[in-house]
């Protein structure tokens, strides 16, 4: 009897044991820290895919950023509400335009003491607010982020409402939006820390991750952090809207540059290794798809058949550029489909800014290398001849040496009839008459040298 209370004492310990280790909370943490580009959404991926490898309990996400690219806050802001776990926005400092898209897609925001989030107006590059158009898309997008949280009753309410008022969010996008008791229409809206409390844009005051596990009633918890690869930060950089749309101008002006003069080779290389850094990365992320790449190879080889096959033609060469043209723009649309039922307003005009820079870069740096003002003369340096031979500057074609003789006298060794020979100063020389013939052993006087020949004439005795 004593053995088996032992044994059924021992069972229940390990039990409790194990259950005690798997009530240790698992914490994924992904750093948003710069600005929102192609980086931010590849890391992203990586982290959510990470985290539910690792068999993560929840994902958070530190975030201190001023914006970004709409295009990727909006994948991110997807990836987010589409994690199967909870996801808490960690607000250490900023969240604004783009990072404050991404934070209203988790399911809980804490922030710190003095920290902001908010105005996320469309603008450009300098600042500038883009059209309506824009700031509409961008008003839908926060606008069903917040009702994406569903409604919830407030302590006090007796009505259910929205967990963050959706109104609320589209105020942050457009200074017309007016929430009575909150904001105008004068000004775009921006949180700080109390007031996104007061209005349940942020469940609490959080100094570091701990905090946050702490308010959630957390205390045995491991955190695992999110690390790019050295393959992530290449991806990345490669990704860049920047940087593809120059790997668009060199994939452009590589191929002019070859139609122009075939078998340079630089050109036709440089179009190849930018052409490869532009897809490969596409790729591997998963935005392109193969089929786009075999349109782009096909493209290429209708323009090898009109360099090098079928020259002069013209239509292999057409056909090859269209082709190569629309493998360049499918590729920046995120997994497209033969049957293009899955592209979004968002990714055309992404894809178009970014191809439309690419070629308006080659045009210029193409209209810059061949212009005879400021390139021409480095294009073709080292295919076409520069400089004029001029004689007076010592290029000549024939031996200029006999033309020493102008104006030397001497003594014909053969009858001149009109050619034959002169000795002038002990050398003998071609010489012909400058008029008639010339008897030999006469004394003569060469008066000058045309056409490699020297001209003498008869002294009078």
């Amino acid at each position: 009897m004593k053995q088996i209370i032992f044994f059924i004492s021992m069972l229940f310990c390990f039990t409790s044991n194990i259950s005690a280790t798997n009530s240790k909370t698992n914490v994924y943490l992904l750093n948003i820290d710069k600005e929102i580009g192609s980086s931010t959404w590849i890391y992203t991926k990586e982290a959510c895919d990470q985290a539910i490898n690792n068999n993560a309990d929840m994902l958070i996400i530190r975030i201190n950023t001023y914006g970004g690219t709409v295009e990727h806050a909006d994948s991110i802001r997807t990836r987010i509400l589409n994690f199967p776990k909870p996801v808490i926005a960690f607000i250490d400092n900023n969240a604004a335009s783009a990072g404050a898209l991404i934070a209203l897609a988790c399911d809980e925001i804490y922030m710190r003491q003095g920290a902001s989030i908010g105005a996320a107006t469309v603008v450009d590059g300098t600042g500038s607010q883009l059209p309506d158009k824009y700031q509409s898309y961008m008003r839908g997008i926060m606008r069903s982020t917040a009702e994406s949280h569903g409604k919830i009753t407030h302590e006090g309410d007796t009505i259910a409402t929205w967990k963050r008022n959706p109104l609320i969010a589209e105020a942050m996008v457009d200074s017309r939006t007016i929430v009575p008791g909150l904001i105008d229409s004068t000004k775009v809206l921006t949180f700080t820390t109390d007031e996104a409390i007061k209005w349940h844009y942020c469940e609490g005051v959080a100094s570091n991750i701990n905090d946050i596990l702490i308010a959630k009633n957390i205390s045995d918890f491991s955190i695992s952090e999110f690390k790019p690869s050295w393959v992530d930060i290449l991806i990345g950089f490669f990704t860049n809207p920047a940087v593809q749309a120059i790997l668009i101008m060199l994939i452009i002006g590589g191929i002019y540059f070859e139609l122009q003069s075939p078998g340079m080779g630089f050109p036709s290389a440089a179009a190849i290794i930018a052409a490869m850094l532009y897809f490969l990365p596409l790729y591997i992320t998963g935005v392109a798809e193969s089929w786009i790449i075999i349109m782009f190879l096909i493209g290429l080889i209708l323009l090898i058949l009109e360099i090098f096959v079928i020259p002069g033609t013209g239509i292999a060469g057409i056909l090859g550029g269209i082709t190569m043209i629309l493998a360049i723009f499918g590729a920046l649309l995120d997994n497209l489909t033969l049957s293009f039922d899955n592209i979004s307003a968002s990714d055309v005009w992404y894809a178009i800014a970014i191809c439309s820079a690419g070629i308006i870069l080659a045009i210029i740096a193409i209209f810059y290398l061949t212009s005879s003002k400021y390139g021409a003369k480095f294009i073709t340096r080292h295919s076409e001849l520069q400089a004029t031979q001029k004689v007076e500057d010592g290029y000549i074609g024939v031996d200029m040496q006999p033309s020493e003789c102008i104006g030397k006298t001497g003594l014909t060794v053969s009858m001149l009839r009109p050619s034959g020979k002169v000795e002038i100063d002990g050398n003998i020389y071609d010489a012909v008459a400058l008029t008639g013939y010339i008897e030999e052993n006469t004394i003569v006087k060469i008066i000058k040298y045309e056409n490699s020949q020297l001209y003498a004439v008869k002294l009078k005795e």
